[in-house]
């Protein structure tokens, strides 16, 4: 899908994916010292709004034009010191380059052919400053036929051994696997990486 095709996708509803964030992205922020963090893909803006409520500054990015503009309304309705500290930007995350000075960078279920892939986890490594924390979680490659819901192009869908090979030692892995995700489809099957970029010298 291209922007246009997601721009109609999010103008149909309220909201696409729902308000609460992923559990894993709770599971593994929360411990986490506030500071800078990337939000690629971010839709209409679910997690870069939830960080900024947890005191973290967020830049969040996403190619479609309605959901950038979606995001931004309902953080408009989130108090000052929230809003204060949210960033929303429309841009391809695959072709935008950052400064390296995320301390927390987050892709949640973008997927793209392995080329494009390839690119946004060169970003999104590029962006990390030393000991920052990339979650790179998406909808796993067994998911069309042992589970539920989610894009069934096996081109476009990844496993967490993909992602790992895909980072090629630039990071430290700390998690590498599939999580299982109740959906209302039934038991979704995703591929979660977590990984840390070493400290200089180290």
């Amino acid at each position: 899908m291209d922007a246009q095709d997601w721009d109609a996708r999010y103008s149909k509803s309220e909201t696409v994916w729902g308000v609460p964030p992923n559990p894993v992205l709770v599971e593994f922020a929360t411990s986490l010292p506030h500071g800078r963090a990337l939000d690629l893909g971010c839709g209409e803006g679910r997690h870069s709004l939830w960080l900024a409520t947890r005191g973290w500054e967020v830049t969040g990015l996403d190619f479609s034009r309605v959901a950038v503009d979606k995001a931004r309304a309902i953080a408009a309705q989130a108090p000052r010191r929230v809003r204060e500290r949210l960033t929303y930007e429309c841009a391809d995350v695959t072709g935008a380059t950052f400064d390296a000075g995320y301390d927390l960078v987050l892709s949640a279920y973008l997927h793209f052919p392995p080329p494009q892939r390839r690119a946004l986890i060169d970003n999104a490594v590029a962006a990390l400053k030393p000991d920052g924390i990339l979650i790179f979680l998406g909808h796993d490659s067994l998911n069309p036929t042992e589970g539920a819901g989610g894009p069934q192009d096996p081109e476009i869908l990844y496993t967490p051994a993909d992602v790992v090979a895909e980072i090629d030692g630039r990071l430290e892995i700390r998690t590498a696997e599939r999580r299982m995700r109740e959906t209302d489809a039934g038991m979704a099957i995703d591929a979660l990486v977590v990984a840390r970029k070493p400290t200089l010298g180290s």
